[in-house]
């Protein structure tokens, strides 16, 4: 029998497990909305997901911060469920082949400090920062940056008289070694400082392809540790830098700079990496280094349709409501624009509900289909969609999802000409490749419906 948490939420599969417990997709009974389920034991022995729920309730209502759908006990469990997320920056550097380009780097840094500032706007430190906590959206949010991940965030001042935490030294380390500061390293009691230096090393991470520091061996993990701090500690900035823009070596030195309850002059962070972009001569378009490979693949799998005669347009009808990009051209053009908040480059299209008759002549209305999705029960089939008064062909193209740690096998529809949809599995959930969603120019506004259907 299929478990229900919060009395609405049916458990699907699992996608995801840590120290903390487990994660689950899961749909709401009654709308059918596919959200994620964060369950861990509450006899566990350092329990922390309700404490991460009360950190989701501060800072609920910011820009990149998931929205709570529920959180309490279940049985033996806390639960708290959340808003489904895209991949994680890990996943998409591994995606991109281990490295990123300045481009994309630089779009990703504005959205992380804008982030890292609202967290400790609340007052909070989020003493984790990596690229596996920070995740794209979906959909229509599928170029906003998300944080994650507050188990081990801490207050860093009184919310009552807003003084700061004390100095504090001899503490163990909290976080990830990889990322950690130098003075997390030194048993310094962390502050606002130390999340910004985790964030320079994750932004060199992407640019170089590794730290200077991964991969050393040890025979426990203190002494791991030891020698990351050691390698860490001297390694010169310049020399961590090198071949890359002096902005990076600039980030450093200031995060460096900072006393420990000085606060950080964010916007001075996020000017310094805005006006690089801006001598490189990009463009602010939302074309990460994922969006050019995810199309390029598309481009190489794209089945040629066969279209009936009496649908194929007339010259000159084909339109596009985004149009194909240049690949050649990605890295932007001299008239470079710097927008104040990234934010979502589609625009909403209305809710459509798709019923759909299988070859049994059997209604199967598009919540269904979700929900066969998430349980992971759905096979691919030729349906017809009913759509008003008017039927139309669909084909459900079965790929693969190119991505390794894409668990949705859901659907987008893409209109290929006036009589045929044609859908194609998962990818655009992840990647929301725009150029793929083509509509064609004269086709009925019930059929224009359906081009961008995003969850």
């Amino acid at each position: 029998m299929d478990r229900i948490v919060g009395g609405k939420y049916k458990l699907g599969r699992k996608i995801g497990s840590g120290s903390f417990g487990e994660i689950f997709l899961a749909t709401h009974v009654d709308t059918f909305e596919i959200v994620a389920v964060k369950i861990e034991n509450s006899k566990t022995k350092h329990p922390q997901l309700l404490y991460e729920a009360k950190l989701y309730n501060v800072l609920q209502g910011g820009s990149g911060i998931a929205n709570i759908k529920w959180c309490g006990v279940d049985g033996e469990d806390n639960v708290l469920v959340l808003d489904l997320l895209g991949p994680s920056l890990e996943d998409l550097f591994v995606y991109c082949g281990r490295k990123f380009s300045l481009k994309t780097v630089l779009m990703l840094a504005d959205q992380m400090i804008t982030r890292i500032e609202y967290v400790h706007s609340k007052g909070y430190l989020h003493r984790d920062i990596k690229p596996d906590n920070f995740l794209m959206g979906l959909g229509r949010k599928a170029n906003q940056v998300y944080i994650i991940d507050f188990g081990l965030a801490k207050r860093y001042r009184d919310s009552t008289t807003n003084r700061h935490i004390p100095y504090r030294e001899n503490k163990n380390l909290t976080g990830t070694a990889r990322y950690a500061s130098c003075n997390t390293h030194l048993g310094v009691e962390q502050s606002r400082r130390d999340d910004l230096e985790s964030l320079g090393y994750v932004l060199l991470y992407f640019l170089r392809g590794s730290l200077p520091w991964q991969g050393l061996k040890a025979a426990t993990k203190k002494q791991k540790y030891d020698k990351i701090c050691e390698k860490k500690l001297s390694t010169p900035i310049e020399a961590l830098c090198k071949s890359h823009p002096v902005e990076f070596a600039s980030y450093f030195h200031y995060c460096h700079s900072l006393t420990f309850d000085q606060r950080p002059d964010y916007g001075f962070l996020k000017r310094l990496f805005r006006d690089l972009f801006s001598r490189e001569g990009y463009d602010f378009d939302y074309i990460f280094d994922w969006t050019i490979l995810k199309y390029q693949q598309a481009q190489r799998t794209k089945p040629q349709p066969q279209i009936h005669p009496r649908f194929s347009p007339a010259p000159g009808g084909m339109s596009s409501r985004a149009n194909p990009m240049d690949v050649d051209k990605h890295q932007g053009t001299h008239d470079a624009s710097y927008p104040v908040e990234a934010g979502p480059s589609n625009v909403g299209r209305p809710a459509v509900r798709m019923q759909f008759k299988t070859t049994a002549d059997k209604n199967l209305n598009s919540d269904v289909l979700a929900e066969k999705i998430v349980s992971g029960t759905n096979e691919a089939t030729s349906v017809h969609p009913v759509v008003g008064f008017l039927r139309y062909n669909v084909i459900l193209q079965p790929n693969d999802c190119c991505l390794p740690t894409c668990f949705l096998d859901a659907y987008c529809i893409l209109l290929r000409d006036p009589g045929h949809l044609y859908i194609f599995c998962c990818c655009i959930l992840c990647f929301q490749v725009p150029v793929i969603c083509a509509c064609v120019s004269g086709a009925s506004d019930s059929l224009a419906a359906f081009t961008n259907v995003m969850p």
